[in-house]
């Protein structure tokens, strides 16, 4: 005699699997449509501060350009004896010295930027995904 009968209100092992199932895609889905979010909304700041940044640079450009023959001509007046050629030189040189180890500071601060956290997230949720268990 079978002990082991089901009824009516218990879910099917089928309806159980194909829950779960939708319960992953909806989940990705999600994960998806967060990052999206996160990427619209990184672009958006990017944009902002980029244009901060070309504004400011173009005036630190123009400033530095008008300092930099302001001491040429400061220095060309305190030594009268040497031809202005060597002031532009020597202020050229020392601002240009200083553009280079700016520059390179910068790529290297630039280099060791890591992965943004939203993509190692993604890419997790891929592996896990992906990975028979």
């Amino acid at each position: 005699m079978a002990t082991n009968l089901q009824t009516g209100s218990e879910p099917s092992l089928t309806s159980i699997v194909s829950g779960i199932i939708h319960d992953v895609q909806e989940l990705i889905k999600q994960q998806m449509d967060l990052f999206k979010a996160e990427v619209s909304a990184d672009v958006q700041k990017t944009k902002e501060a980029s244009a901060a940044l070309a504004v400011g640079l173009g005036a630190l450009f123009l400033g530095c350009a008008l300092l930099s023959v302001m001491t040429v001509h400061l220095l060309a007046w305190l030594v009268p004896s040497c031809p202005l050629w060597v002031f532009y030189l020597l202020v050229g040189g020392v601002v240009a010295a200083i553009g280079g180890c700016m520059t390179f500071i910068g790529w290297k601060q630039f280099q060791s930027v890591n992965a943004d956290q939203s993509v190692k997230s993604l890419q997790e949720n891929l592996e896990w995904k992906t990975k028979p268990h």
